[in-house]
This record gives structure tokens, C-alpha cells and sequence, in this order.
């Protein structure tokens, strides 16, 4: 495991141009961003087209991809990791669906079909709606719940993210599941 010092020094020379320091992030986050991974797609069927590994190197790819990423320090880049996972499954969710509807294409075989697949579905679906809905009150608790149910990230390591106090994050939170569980018409969003 890295020290938060080592990932912020090598964020720093990657900014910095240092083209070497690519080759030592990855060493340094992998294991984290598996968690994070793994948390966002707990639940899922085995055998989905999304599995961890494929969600951080997606992620991965496209953090080190943007060319003049600014990264302060290690906080910030799980914190864009967390929105770019995000971004990830719900871009992976509307292909699902946008195929499940035919992509313009007739299908004739119903085989094959997995209603558990279709509903995990409309439920990313559904709560992306919720959290754009929620952006329109408290970007904030957007990026908190990011960090939170896409990311896997605990009270702790979330205000620190924020820097916040975890009373803050947990007044928050609990606001922001509020907000959701409305917006998702009384589903379960906890």
C-alpha cells in the first residue's frame, strides 16, 4: 500500500510533464481504485459486460487521458476517478438500454433475455435522473454521493475528499439519500 504522499508527489511530476510518472501512478492507485470498482458494481450479475477490471482500466484510461488534468493531490483524483466511474456504468447502462429497445434494429428471439438485467438497468439509470435532479440543490451532495455509492468511499475518506468534518458528510448524506429516495419515487435509494 502507497502513502497519500507518494501519490500526491507522483500526481505532481505527472503534471509537472514527468512522462515516468504515468508508469509509477498506476502501481500506486491500483489497489484503490479496485475497491472503488468493486464497490460501484457490487450486486451486479456475474457475467456482465462490466466487470472490475474492465471499470478501472476504462477509469484509468480516462483520468490519464485528459491532457491537462490538474490534479492537487491524491484526494482529487479519487474524486474525479469516483465521477468518471460513475460516468462509466451509466454511459455502459443507456447502451444497454438503448439495445434493449433495438438500437433500431428488430428483434425477432426473445432468448436470452434477463429481466434482472434490464431492471439493474433502469435502476442506473434512474438514479443518474435522481442525482442530476439533486445537482440542481447541492452539487456538493452530488459529488458526495459520488464518493459514497460509486466509489465505496466511507464517511472518513469521503470528508476528507470534501474537507469536510464527517458530522458535515454525515448530515449530508443523510439529506442527500432523502432527496434521492423521493426522487426515485420511494425506491429504495440507501
Amino acid at each position: 500500500m502507497s502513502s497519500a504522499g507518494e501519490i500526491t508527489d507522483t500526481l505532481i511530476a505527472l503534471r509537472g510533464g514527468d512522462t515516468d510518472a504515468l508508469n509509477r501512478l498506476m502501481p500506486l492507485v491500483y489497489e484503490r481504485l479496485r475497491r472503488m470498482a468493486r464497490a460501484r458494481l457490487a450486486g451486479q450479475n456475474p457475467g456482465a459486460s462490466l466487470n472490475t477490471t474492465s471499470l478501472i482500466h476504462e477509469a484509468y484510461l480516462r483520468l490519464v487521458d485528459q491532457s491537462r488534468a490538474e490534479w492537487r493531490d491524491r484526494s482529487h483524483f479519487f474524486a474525479v476517478a469516483a465521477t468518471a466511474m460513475r460516468q462509466i456504468v451509466v454511459d455502459r447502462a443507456r447502451r444497454r438500454a438503448a439495445e434493449k429497445r433495438g438500437g433500431g434494429v428488430r428483434q425477432t428471439l426473445l432468448e436470452g433475455a434477463d429481466p434482472g438485467v434490464d431492471a439493474r438497468i433502469e435502476e442506473i439509470l434512474a438514479i443518474d435522473q435522481a442525482l442530476t435532479q439533486l445537482g440542481t440543490l447541492s452539487g456538493r451532495m452530488v459529488k458526495m454521493v459520488e464518493l459514497r455509492f460509486f466509489a465505496g468511499l466511507s464517511v472518513e475518506e469521503t470528508a476528507e475528499v470534501l474537507g469536510l468534518d464527517a458530522r458535515t458528510v454525515n448530515r449530508d448524506w443523510r439529506a442527500a439519500r432523502a432527496v434521492l429516495f423521493r426522487a426515485l419515487g420511494g425506491a429504495a435509494a440507501t
